[in-house]
């Protein structure tokens, strides 16, 4: 859909990724209205776009309403958290009308453009990945931005940008809406494990919808696929394109690993190069490894030189909310883990320590919490939190010591109190955020203003 004649799209949903469709589709001379569940309930400044551009905002039609706006319509662009089986998208299935996603429109263009698309996805890492192979590329001498669900949304990347090589974090909701046009020269399946249920419904309905990260990839495309997840091997088996595997298990003798050398530990490319001592690596936990495993792979199949750019996984930082120690109390390291909302995340963050005080709950997402079991071997005690707050605590109930507790003040006076020195006190909720706060990052920053409070009352 990048030449010919103007096309007429319905945006569905108003949110970051249907305001750059909307400035898409203006500036090559599409005609879009939007609608939406809750067109009054849309923020003045969400509405920004859509009223700059003089597009209508209006309510979801149904029935014969519905009808005739499909039979004037040659597109549907639903937000990626608009379902599948939400009525309009099915009223547009019946009567034929295509549906993509926005990052299926903007892989289009950036392959029209000849810019290369690295595709990431995966239960947990995503972003940190994203992050590490641009920070990859950029070393070994190749300009590489990040788009998609951090950055500029991906179509305005597509649009507008000049970098040759774009990362963009890719997630399930917005894989379920894409066609043959979205082919990513470098795609990257990091893991996967139960997450968003609610949404797909089952657990094979999530990773089919993961899986399209390289469905449509040919026999020059490569894929970057973990060899430690059954999971994902055993999708990526199927892979149309040129399989490249990374693994941190000790038995790995193919693929980006962990070598030893006489000196310790090293990260190795698939020809056995080193690209970084283990020990020069700022975070060394197995999942951290994985991750600078996968940037390295990912950034070598974008036409980087994995060894020189291994420069950047000596120097690289992890965002926010994801495993940051923001006080001590007492001898306890009180880490933000806000970002892990889903259980797989939380258990990799409560197996780097040898005893936690885990702080955990929100909004489930569909999810079995109480495989957060699997972890109570780490734990000296729970402090659960939020509408899961029930569910949580009885999960443990009986295995460890476990409080309830309705704001996060008390979650985390709570949580101090249970711990020894030895000890971190980790807030990994294995949940969304969606009951107390907006966000993971205005639940990560309630809980250092928290942290910070009782410290202040402590001193």
């Amino acid at each position: 859909m990048t030449a010919g004649a103007p096309v007429r799209l319905v945006v569905v949903g108003l949110g970051v990724t249907g305001d750059a469709v909307l400035r898409w589709a203006a500036a090559a001379g599409h005609h879009a209205v939007v609608v939406d569940d809750r067109p009054d309930s849309v923020a003045p400044a969400r509405r920004a776009v859509a009223d700059a551009l003089g597009v209508a905002v209006t309510a979801v039609p149904t029935g014969a309403d519905a009808a005739a706006l499909l039979a004037g319509t040659d597109l549907v662009v639903p937000s990626p958290g608009v379902p599948a089986h939400h009525p309009f998208l099915r009223a547009a299935a019946t009567a034929g009308v295509p549906r993509r996603s926005e990052v299926d429109l903007a892989a289009e263009l950036l392959a029209a453009s000849g810019r290369t698309l690295v595709a990431i996805t995966g239960t947990n890492g995503k972003t940190t990945v994203t992050e590490l192979a641009v920070a990859v590329c950029r070393a070994g001498g190749v300009a590489a931005v990040a788009a998609g669900n951090i950055g500029a949304p991906l179509l305005d990347e597509a649009v507008a940008g000049t970098d040759p090589v774009v990362v963009a974090e890719v997630s399930s909701f917005q894989l379920a809406g894409t066609t043959a046009a979205f082919r990513p020269r470098v795609a990257g399946f990091l893991n996967l494990a139960a997450d968003h249920l609610d949404w797909h419904g089952t657990f094979t309905a999530y990773g089919e919808a993961k899986a399209r990260i390289f469905a449509h990839q040919g026999p020059g495309d490569v894929l970057v696929a973990s060899a430690d997840d059954p999971e994902v091997a055993a999708l990526a088996a199927t892979t149309p394109g040129r399989l490249v595997t990374f693994s941190v298990a000790p038995t790995a003798d193919t693929g980006y690993r962990i070598g030893a050398r006489a000196d310790g530990a090293v990260l190795l490319t698939d020809d056995d190069r080193e690209i970084v001592p283990v020990a020069a690596v700022r975070d060394p936990a197995p999942h951290d490894l994985a991750n600078a495993l996968a940037a390295s792979a990912l950034a070598a199949a974008a036409g980087v030189d994995p060894v020189q750019g291994g420069a950047a996984l000596r120097d690289f930082v992890k965002g926010d909310h994801r495993m940051r120690v923001v006080a001590e109390i007492d001898g306890v390291p009180m880490i933000d883990d806000s970002k892990a909302t889903n259980v797989h995340a939380a258990l990799a963050a409560i197996r780097s320590f040898p005893r936690v005080v885990l702080i955990a709950g929100g909004r489930n997402k569909g999810l079995d919490l109480s495989t957060l079991r699997g972890g109570a071997d780490h734990l000296a005690a729970v402090v659960a939190i939020g509408d899961a707050a029930t569910e949580i605590a009885a999960a443990f109930r009986g295995v460890v010591p476990v409080s309830e507790a309705g704001s996060m003040d008390a979650a985390v006076r709570a949580a101090v109190d249970h711990a020894a020195v030895g000890d971190v006190v980790l807030l990994s909720p294995a949940c969304a955020s969606f009951d107390w706060y907006g966000s993971y990052a205005e639940r990560g920053r309630d809980f250092a203003r928290a942290v910070a409070a009782l410290v202040e009352v402590r001193s």
